[in-house]
């Protein structure tokens, strides 16, 4: 059985604090523009679409941003909106917590949306790109959260339960470590041995990144306490666990058009 006694802050300078949750969107942004790149350049071997590596860059502006904005409001929509109606200045305090997986996703998509408009470049090309690469920041992300201790799971009598000191004494399922693996390395290795198929369908890590990130986080859910301020809906369903249901719908809704699509 392990306690948990891990610092969420790696280096405190005083005036400055270097904290593992900003270096894991940090770091996983930095690899995940490496690795756009890289599957940009296997695309123009095998495939007609054209698109310059610098725009790129510009891309990964636009998703900085819009991480941001939709991972914050998508948490005070979905999670506590009563809360930050009541104290609005509250809002902008990101320091302090509070982001949303779901908005951030919704955010993505938009900005991705206006980038690909601007550019006159099929969306889709460029969401199959930030399906692959977005599971390494997800990795990160769990991983991040448990060393902060923070989204912990339900109690167990599993032999690999953790003790979270501020969450009692009971031992805990390390569901963030659960989510890092379905989330993170299960869900990168899928979608990139799939992108990196010479016969590789536009839109097909799009719609599959909807629908396995939609089924694992379901399955950590189980494992995993609601959020104190919204705890089940109709006493069965976590937040999480509806919004990745919708996932799931809007993912096979898309497998089924470019199916018809591919079949014309």
């Amino acid at each position: 059985m392990y306690t948990h006694n891990l610092d969420p802050v790696l280096l405190n300078f005083g005036f400055i604090e270097i904290r593992w949750y900003s270096l894991a969107y940090i770091f996983g942004i930095l690899i995940g523009w490496w690795l756009g790149k890289k599957i940009i350049n296997h695309i123009h071997r095998y495939n007609e679409i054209k698109f310059n590596l610098k725009d790129f860059d510009e891309l990964i502006t636009y998703i900085i941003i819009s991480i941001i904005l939709g991972g914050r409001f998508g948490y005070i929509i979905f999670y506590n909106l009563e809360y930050y109606i009541s104290n609005p200045l509250d809002i902008i305090k990101v320091w302090e917590g509070g982001m949303s997986f779901h908005g951030a996703l919704i955010g993505i998509i938009l900005g991705t949306y206006l980038f690909s408009a601007k550019k006159n470049v099929k969306i889709f090309f460029l969401l199959d790109i930030i399906a692959c690469v977005s599971p390494i920041g997800i990795f990160l992300g769990r991983l991040a959260n448990f060393i902060n201790a923070e989204l912990v799971g339900k109690v167990t009598t599993m032999s690999w339960g953790v003790i979270f000191p501020n969450f009692g004494v009971l031992p805990r399922h390390p569901s963030q470590i659960y989510e890092a693996f379905l989330e993170g390395a299960v869900l990168f290795l899928i979608l990139n041995i799939i992108i990196f198929k010479k016969e590789y369908r536009l839109g097909t890590c799009s719609y599959l990144f909807l629908i396995l990130y939609g089924i694992f986080r379901i399955i950590s859910e189980f494992f995993r306490e609601p959020d104190s301020q919204v705890g089940y809906i109709f006493n069965l369903f976590s937040m999480g666990s509806v919004l990745s249901f919708l996932m799931v719908i809007i993912g096979f809704i898309m497998f089924n058009i470019f199916r018809k699509k591919n079949e014309i």
